[in-house]
């Protein structure tokens, strides 16, 4: 179903498409496909509630996400069970991906109350400034399918609390997650148009609307590099607001003096985080040559003991590839690296033993002797495959880091603090890991550079991306 002015209800056209489990391949439910006319109707409703929502105070619109992350947090267990069998990723990973999700409404519950303005001294003596922040109009969101519903509540949260209304279009991998988000806002009592969600099966028509219509102001994305250059060509010609999060190819550096068995452990549970699915998973793992040897022993033994199945099952760390397009981008990046020298250290094939082959699985997997003429240098790779690579010195480590187009994440492991600083300061990228795995939070902003986008998520920063400056200039007389 779809959630158009606080009803539920179907497509215009009436058709509904199948979603699957992709660790099985069953069918697991039904959504509404939705289109253009179903957008068209969610920004309008989205703009007709605007001026009510936009004119509540801050303290009243975070009640509302007050409300929403108390149902949230409450349905945990079952919204992620409901994640693991959409999105396929282990129920341990799907219940932190729900507590992360919740903590955005949390956040931005009390961050509404933190819009400030401000006043700024004047020249004149007859004249005052007041800088007010105020809600860009109507946002139009579209979240992607590795993490369901945190995304869905990183973009909302923070719009709401400015005091934005908000069309969303989910994944069409994952729609019924983002149903069930919105049951939740349905719950918390949020007013009719303030938040309106269309599921499609081709999300080209939706995004299309989202562009052309000159009621959405703001065009938030998170996904693949290429989308969001063509939404932000798009975005262009009404010069609307854009955020992007977009791909990442993650520098993982071990230096010298760190302790190898210490960085491998961290790069394993980093490198296979919803099976290699996410943004800041470590794509290329640089390790001094004087440790390499011993960090590549530990590294693939801790990869050969996980366990790859339904995510349903506890035992399991390793879920499912989203679709059989994820599954032959992996297949090729192997090929071209064993073509071109590259070692399989472990995995390096498609599971298709003990029922699997049912399922989108592929073995975790690593590779020695990985060099920059390979396409997994150069490319993202969302999926359980993790290039070693060696190196004899910090400025060369840090150029290899630095040749991509790329900057989200980045990793380094040192005890040296110098070392550390020197490292943030030249690596070109949005978030670095000083030792640390997992560099994000609801209360940090989250984001990239170069092509990795445009714009932050979380933290005080998330917010600002919703709200328009507005200056006031005031003649005051002289008595």
């Amino acid at each position: 179903m779809l959630y158009i002015d606080g009803k539920w209800t179907e497509a215009v056209s009436g058709k509904r498409f199948d979603v699957t489990n992709p660790a099985s391949g069953e069918v697991i439910g039904q959504a509404a496909d939705g289109g253009q006319a179903d957008a068209q109707a969610a920004i309008a409703a989205a703009e007709r509630a605007l001026g009510t929502w936009s004119a509540l105070t801050a303290y009243q619109r975070s009640a509302y996400l007050y409300r929403a992350w108390q149902i949230m947090t409450s349905r945990k267990n079952e919204l992620a069970r409901l994640m693991t069998t959409e999105q396929g990723k282990p129920l341990r990973a799907a219940q932190a991906e729900v507590a992360y999700a919740a903590d955005f409404l949390l956040w931005f519950a009390e961050e509404a109350k933190r819009v400030y303005g401000e006043t700024i001294p004047a020249q004149r003596p007859d004249q005052r400034f007041v800088v007010m922040r105020q809600p860009v109009g109507v946002a139009a969101a579209i979240t992607p399918w590795n993490y369901p519903i945190s995304m869905v509540t990183r973009k909302l949260a923070p719009a709401l609390a400015a005091g934005c209304t908000v069309v969303v279009k989910p994944a069409e991998d994952t729609p019924l997650c983002a149903v069930e988000v919105f049951k939740v806002l349905d719950q918390a009592g949020l007013p009719p148009g303030v938040a309106n969600l269309v599921t499609a099966a081709d999300p080209v028509p939706v995004a299309e609307e989202f562009l052309a219509n000159p009621a959405v102001r703001k065009l938030t994305f998170t996904g693949s590099t290429e989308v969001g250059r063509l939404l932000a060509r798009g975005a262009a010609g009404q010069i609307k607001r854009v955020s992007l999060e977009l791909g990442g190819h993650a520098p993982f550096i071990v230096f010298e003096d760190a302790d190898p068995i210490h960085a491998a452990k961290g790069a394993v549970l980093v490198k296979f985080l919803n099976t290699g699915q996410a943004c800041i998973c470590p794509n290329r793992i640089f390790v001094h040559r004087r440790h390499l040897e011993a960090f590549t022993k530990e590294f693939t033994a801790r990869t050969q003991a996980l366990k790859a199945g339904s995510g349903l099952d506890e035992t399991v760390r390793i879920g499912p590839l989203v679709n059989a397009a994820a599954l032959d981008k992996i297949q090729a990046q192997v090929a071209d690296a064993l073509a071109k020298g590259a070692r399989v250290l472990c995995g390096g094939k498609r599971l298709v033993d003990d029922g699997l082959d049912k399922g989108f699985f592929y073995a975790p997997t690593v590779l020695a002797d990985v060099t920059a003429t390979m396409t997994i240098f150069r490319e993202e790779t969302f999926g359980p495959l993790a290039p070693i690579i060696g190196f004899d010195s910090e400025d060369e480590v840090l150029a290899m880091a630095n040749d991509t187009i790329y900057g989200l994440a980045a990793y380094v492991y040192t005890p040296d603090l110098s070392r550390a600083m020197r490292a943030v300061e030249k690596l070109r990228f949005g978030i670095i890991g000083v030792n640390d795995i997992n560099p994000t939070a609801a209360a940090a902003p989250f984001g990239g550079v170069q092509q990795s986008g445009i714009g932050r998520e979380g933290g005080r920063e998330g917010i600002a991306e919703y709200l328009d400056t507005k200056l006031v200039g005031l003649a005051v007389a002289q008595g």
